[in-house]
C-alpha cells in the first residue's frame, strides 16, 4: 500500500512540475534597441519624449470598450535600464479609435516588455529622446508611411521581417 501511495505522490509531483514548466515558460526574445525616427523634427519646447507601442491585440474580452468591434492593444510594462518597473501601461488612448496610449517619459534608455503578434512576450530596449516620438509596431503587418526608407541597417525587425521601429542612432547625452 505504501508503494502505491509513493507512486501516486511521485506521479502527481511529476505532473505538477510539468504543468508549472508550461505555465512559466516565456518567450525570451530580446530585439535590438529602437529609437525615434532620425529624420523626424525635434520639438525643442519639450523636455520629455513620447513612447507609442502598437502591441499585439488583446485577446481577452473587455466589455468596457467604447467600440466592441475594434480590437484593443494589449497592455505592457516599461522598465528602467536597470530592469526596475517604471510603469504599467493600459494601452488604450481612451478615444473612440482605441489607439495606443502615448506615454511621456524623461529622456533615457528603457526596456518595453510587451506582446508581439505571433511571438508572445518580447523585450524591446528603447531610447527616449526629448521632443521626439519612439514608436514600436509589434502588432504585425504594419505599413509604415516611410517604408521605403527602411533597410537592413536602420530597421529593427521581428524574425518574420516585419519592421518594429527605427534602430537607435541617437547618442544619449
Amino acid at each position: 500500500m505504501s508503494s502505491l501511495k509513493l507512486n501516486h505522490v511521485l506521479g502527481m509531483g511529476s505532473l505538477a512540475m510539468l504543468l508549472a514548466g508550461c505555465v512559466t515558460t516565456q518567450n525570451a526574445m530580446v530585439l535590438d534597441r529602437v529609437g525615434p525616427d532620425p529624420s523626424s523634427p525635434i520639438n525643442t519646447s519639450s523636455n520629455v519624449g513620447n513612447l507609442i507601442v502598437y502591441s499585439a491585440y488583446d485577446a481577452n474580452a473587455d466589455f468596457d470598450r467604447r467600440d466592441n468591434f475594434r480590437p484593443e492593444y494589449s497592455d505592457y510594462k516599461v522598465l528602467t535600464a536597470a530592469s526596475e518597473l517604471q510603469q504599467r501601461v493600459h494601452n488604450n488612448s481612451g478615444t473612440i479609435l482605441q489607439r495606443p496610449k502615448l506615454v511621456a517619459l524623461p529622456p533615457g534608455d528603457y526596456r518595453v516588455v510587451a506582446q508581439a503578434n505571433g511571438y508572445g512576450v518580447v523585450t524591446v530596449p528603447v531610447t527616449i529622446v526629448a521632443g521626439k516620438d519612439t514608436i514600436l509596431h509589434l502588432e504585425g503587418g504594419t505599413v509604415w508611411p516611410n517604408q521605403p526608407q527602411f533597410n537592413e541597417t536602420n530597421a529593427v525587425r521581428l524574425p518574420d521581417g516585419n519592421v518594429v521601429g527605427w534602430k537607435n542612432t541617437m547618442a544619449m547625452k
